[in-house]
């Protein structure tokens, strides 16, 4: 399991539907997402095409700012968002029908020891996905600007 993601066509379904997520998140303003996860759409721009990429992602509130994991379902591979941020860290969150322009910077070990158990509370499919890789999945603070 920890190299499907790892898979061009995979990575073409799950970018397919993450789209359409993030359309009907935009469409009926939140409503399209579990209730029982805070989801925001956050959008980057590419690495090497400069496109704007959208993601919808489950996050926790650090005081003003967003958390995110860079979670990929457990695959050996960091997600292409994550991958983009880090090479363009200004992004822009959606959420609860606000827009934020934001700067992305990986948790540090401090703050990761805190923020992974409170994701982990939150969705607790993020300790199978960890179960399922080697690789440490980044915690991703979301500061707005």
């Amino acid at each position: 399991m920890t190299t499907t993601m790892s898979k061009p066509a995979l990575r073409r379904v799950m970018r397919t539907f993450s789209g359409v997520h993030a359309a009907m998140y935009r469409l009926t303003k939140g409503a399209a997402s579990n209730p029982h996860w805070p989801m925001l759409v956050l959008t980057v721009t590419g690495r090497k095409s400069g496109k704007s990429r959208d993601v919808p992602l489950v996050y926790v509130r650090d005081g003003d700012s967003y958390v995110v994991a860079a979670a990929y379902g457990g695959s050996a591979v960091d997600p292409a968002w994550w991958l983009n941020l880090k090479a363009r860290p200004r992004a822009e969150v959606l959420t609860d029908g606000t827009r934020l322009t934001v700067e992305a910077a990986p948790a540090t070990e401090r703050q990761r020891a805190d923020l992974w158990p409170r994701l982990v509370d939150m969705y607790p499919y993020f300790a199978e996905y960890q179960r399922r890789t080697a690789r440490q999945i980044p915690v991703v603070v979301l500061t707005p600007v």
